[in-house]
């Protein structure tokens, strides 16, 4: 498969992609909150080849079938790299639909991780802020409101 066009990658994230913040509660952390962005491109089997060029795109990720969902995804979750590979494509070729109001929450809190202020109180009470304004309608694991009481 040829290198994709930048702007194909955009429209492609554009229909297909997430981006996301999951939460876990964790007593271990310091603040009793994990974060874990990710970046997620969902396509059938017949476009796994579309996903492995992704991939080689970025030059990073990982690509795994789900079995609920029958289909296959490529996952960004290392902030570095979303860091320094997905986020400045999409400043240099932004999104063009909703999406982009999701990638801008999605890019201050990666940079926030990025730069240990999750670690702090009042940044994560931010983070937590923003991540529930990003796919506000998707099944999450913790209410807003039980992440904001276990930082108290």
């Amino acid at each position: 498969m040829p290198q994709l066009d930048p702007w194909y990658v955009t429209g492609l994230v554009d229909g297909e992609g997430c981006f996301m913040v999951n939460f876990s509660i964790r007593p271990s952390q310091s603040t009793g909150v994990e974060v874990r962005p990710a970046f997620a491109v969902a396509l059938n089997k017949r476009s796994l080849g579309v996903l492995k060029a992704l991939q080689r795109f970025f030059g990073c990720g990982a690509i795994k079938y789900s079995q609920r969902d029958r289909i296959y995804r490529w996952e960004v979750h290392s902030v570095p790299d979303i860091v320094k590979r997905v986020l400045p494509h999409f400043e240099r070729y932004p999104l063009q639909t909703a999406k982009r109001d999701d990638f801008e929450r999605f890019a201050q809190i990666c940079r926030w991780v990025y730069t240990n202020h999750h670690c702090n109180y009042e940044y994560l009470r931010r983070i937590i802020e923003l991540a529930y304004e990003i796919n506000s309608r998707s099944k999450r694991r913790y209410r807003k409101e039980e992440l904001l009481r276990v930082l108290g």
